[in-house]
C-alpha cells in the first residue's frame, strides 16, 4: 500500500477517535435530568393522564379547561379560562440531587385584573398534617419579577418569575432552584423525595405549558 495512502487512513482514524472523545466529554458535561412531565399522554378528551383536579365539584370545567395539544411535533398543555389547579399524581424525585426545575410557558391572553396569571407549584415536603408544602412560581400581572411573598398556614410562598403581558404569544423559558428556594423560605431541608407538582391558570387566561424537567444543573 502507498505510504501516503496509509498516512491518510491513519489520520482519518485519529480524527474520528478525537471527535468521539470530544462528544463523550460534551455528553458527560451535561447535567443529568428527570422529565417530570412531557404532556405526551392524554385521555380521549385531551386531558393529561395521571393528573387530578383540585376542585372535584367543578371536575368537568377542569377537564374542558386543560387540553394537551401539539405544535410542530412538540406536545404542550393548553389552558383556557381554568381558574382552578390541577395536580400531578404519583410523581416524586430527589430535590437535592435534582434541584433545578425548568419549564416554558406561553401567554396567549390574560383578562384584566387576573392575579396571578398562572403558576407552577413545586411541593417538596408535607407538614405535620401531611398537607403538601409548596413554593408557587407565578406569572404575575402586576408584581415585579423576583418578589417573594411568604405563605400562610394554607397558602404557599410565592416567587414572581414573570411579570406583565409584554411577551404575549412568545414561549418564555424558566429555570428555578426549588431546593435552594425551599431551604431559604422554610429554613430546613425538604423531604428526601419531593411530593409533586401542580399547575394553575387564572380565570380569563389562555396560556400554554411546556414540559417540566428536574435537573442537577446549577
Amino acid at each position: 500500500m502507498n505510504r501516503g495512502v496509509m498516512i491518510q487512513r491513519y489520520l482519518a482514524v485519529w480524527l474520528v477517535l478525537c471527535a468521539s472523545f470530544m462528544m463523550q466529554g460534551a455528553i458527560s458535561a451535561q447535567s443529568p435530568s428527570l422529565v417530570l412531565e412531557d404532556f405526551q399522554a392524554k385521555d380521549p378528551d385531551g386531558f393529561p393522564l395521571n393528573w387530578d383536579h383540585e376542585n372535584q365539584r367543578s371536575h368537568s370545567k377542569g377537564r374542558d379547561a386543560y387540553k394537551i395539544q401539539a405544535e410542530n411535533g412538540v406536545s404542550f398543555l393548553a389552558a383556557k379560562d381554568a381558574g382552578q389547579r390541577i395536580k400531578k399524581k404519583k410523581i416524586e424525585w430527589d430535590p437535592k440531587a435534582f434541584p433545578v426545575l425548568t419549564w416554558r410557558w406561553r401567554l396567549n391572553k390574560a383578562a384584566t385584573g387576573t392575579e396571578p396569571i398562572a403558576a407552577i407549584y413545586a411541593s417538596l415536603d408535607t407538614d405535620l398534617m401531611f398537607i403538601p408544602v409548596f413554593t408557587k412560581y407565578i406569572w404575575s400581572a402586576t408584581k415585579p419579577e423576583g418578589v417573594l411573598s411568604e405563605g400562610g398556614m394554607f397558602s404557599g410562598a410565592e416567587i414572581v418569575v414573570q411579570s406583565g403581558t409584554k411577551d404575549v404569544g412568545q414561549w418564555v423559558e424558566e429555570r428555578v432552584n426549588v431546593y435552594e428556594d425551599f431551604k431559604r423560605i422554610h429554613k430546613h431541608e425538604p423531604a428526601a423525595k419531593a411530593w409533586g407538582i401542580s399547575i394553575i391558570a387564572g380565570p380569563g387566561v389562555e396560556i400554554d405549558f411546556g414540559p417540566l424537567v428536574a435537573s442537577a444543573g446549577r
